[in-house]
């Protein structure tokens, strides 16, 4: 494995080094960086040309100027090095900071629209692959082809038309009929019966529950303004904790009798989490991303330490089970106190909460709960674009490759000596059906780095595809090639990553 890896290091520092050099000279020779200058009139013009000049080298021939910005690039390898530029702006201006701030707003737009497409997308198509040729199949099916058919920006007009507008102007008075209370319950309950299917009765009944209980949810939530004030609560927490821990255990490890102590074991870390949630009240309003990253690690201690004790003989299994629940019981508490900042969010910002340009709210003084929250109400519509997109590709790949394993050899044997469908599905079906997906995740997640050019646009985003697009137009070759090192050393890099997860996901894949 290490001979691998320092083999694929070395090819991947020679490919950048030669795809840098044919981007620099590509985007040197496609025009005049000049040319706005030569149509200026003044005493400035002259001054202004020879500053510019200066700032990008161009009294040096192309390839002297490439090795120029290679050398600035050397200087940042070292850890000690305060002159790490990146070279210089058309304006004379360095382009590291331009590039931390580039990555930092492409990083919060994309990233999490990306992981939410991944887990949604892999999950609704193992689902439908489970369903071949069911009703929710050929729904899911649609609903793929179409959200992968739609032009990003029509979206984008979309959901600020729908979710910001309209969505903003409902929050200021939040209330609804009997009949649209009933005609949301009734989607829901169809949405409930595609999934779990089987004969009309199932059909009805599924329908019917599915109907009553989000009718009576609705109804309790309008109630309580909880669109008003929202909040979970230390019941809210404890229930939906009991729920995730019911949740991971049938999951990983099944519900029956000889795997019971997994299903102490998370709720052992459940009680603690709640415990945790009361005790630290007054740390948790004064919060930081230290003390949540903190929070979160220990319930996932917690989590080990319960399986290990109450365990039995499947230890290393409660411990994994436990740990998975002690860090979803974290989250809730998080989104509790996002929450409950709400109301100070929502007077801030005039009643309008869910915003349509830019990235934060300019001198927003508010505590550590309601910046972040109003960074994520500026994050809610661009992640819808993206991640409606990403979703369609992950269904139609996990439930082809799904619908693949499932027909193999090993799985009808599997199936053949009495395991249950968890267990084959889980265990053996879905592990191997990942091996496909492994080079599109890796691939997804190294063109995260590159932005999504079309959506910072609609969205008054200032990230890697604006820097990208911006030096193109203006002939500015170092925004470029920082953005061309960046993306292409993560694409190099990840794709040396899927190699990996290959042989880990296939123990018949040797790396050497």
């Amino acid at each position: 494995m290490l001979v691998f890896i320092g083999r694929r290091l070395v090819v991947s520092f020679f490919i950048i080094l030669a795809s840098t050099a044919l981007t620099y000279v590509l985007v040197a020779f496609s025009d005049n960086p000049l040319k706005d200058l030569l149509e200026l009139r003044g005493s400035l013009r002259e001054t202004k040309i020879a500053a510019r000049t200066i700032a990008l080298n161009l009294d040096t021939p192309v390839p002297g100027r490439y090795f120029l910005w290679l050398g600035d690039v050397g200087k940042c390898l070292w850890p000690w090095s305060d002159t790490c530029t990146l070279g210089l702006n058309r304006d004379g201006k360095p382009v590291l900071p331009q590039l931390q701030s580039a990555i930092g707003s492409t990083l919060r737009l994309v990233i999490v629209a990306t992981l939410l497409a991944l887990v949604l997308g892999v999950v609704t198509g193992v689902v439908t692959a489970l369903r071949q040729y069911s009703v929710f199949d050929y729904t899911v099916t649609f609903v793929a082809f179409l959200c992968f058919s739609l032009p990003v920006f029509w979206v984008s007009t979309l959901l600020k038309q729908y979710i910001a507008i309209d969505l903003n102007t409902w929050l200021g008075s939040p209330t609804l009929t009997y009949g649209g209370i009933a005609l949301l319950a009734a989607v829901a309950g169809l949405f409930w019966a595609l999934i779990i299917g089987g004969t009309r009765r199932r059909y009805l009944t599924v329908f019917g529950a599915g109907f009553a209980a989000t009718f009576l949810v609705i109804y309790l939530l309008l109630s309580t303004n909880f669109f008003v004030t929202p909040y979970f609560g230390v019941i809210g927490v404890a229930v939906f904790g009991l729920a995730a821990a019911l949740g991971w255990s049938a999951l990983f490890a099944g519900l029956d009798a000889r795997n019971r102590p997994v299903l102490y074991s998370s709720l052992a870390t459940v009680v603690v989490g709640v415990v945790i949630s009361i005790a630290g009240k007054s740390l948790l309003d004064e919060a930081n991303w230290l003390t949540v990253i903190g929070m979160l690690v220990l319930l996932m201690l917690i989590g080990v330490v319960s399986g290990r004790l109450l365990g039995g003989q499947s230890t290393k299994l409660a411990g994994r089970v436990a740990a998975t629940t002690g860090f979803t019981v974290g989250i809730l508490i998080v989104v509790d106190r996002l929450l409950r900042s709400y109301p100070a969010l929502f007077a801030a910002t005039g009643g309008r909460p869910i915003k349509t340009n830019g990235s934060e709210t300019p001198n927003l003084n508010a505590d550590f709960w309601t910046t972040n929250l109003d960074y994520l109400m500026y994050l809610l519509l661009p992640t819808i674009a993206i991640m409606l997109i990403s979703f369609a590709g992950y269904t139609r790949y996990t439930r082809a490759s799904m619908l693949d394993v499932m027909s193999q050899d090993y799985v009808r044997t599997a199936r053949a000596k009495g395991l249950n469908n968890r267990t084959v599905i889980v265990r053996h079906a879905f592990r191997n059906a990942l091996i496909p997906l492994a080079t599109l995740v890796a691939f997804d997640f190294a063109g995260i780095l590159g932005g999504a050019v079309i959506t910072e646009t609609v969205f008054g985003w200032s990230g890697m595809g604006k820097m990208f697009t911006t030096g193109i137009t203006n002939v500015d070759p170092n925004p470029v090639m920082a953005f061309f090192l960046i993306t292409g050393t993560a694409t190099v890099l990840f794709n040396m990553l899927a190699d990996i997860a290959y042989a880990y996901l296939d123990p018949r894949i040797r790396l050497g």
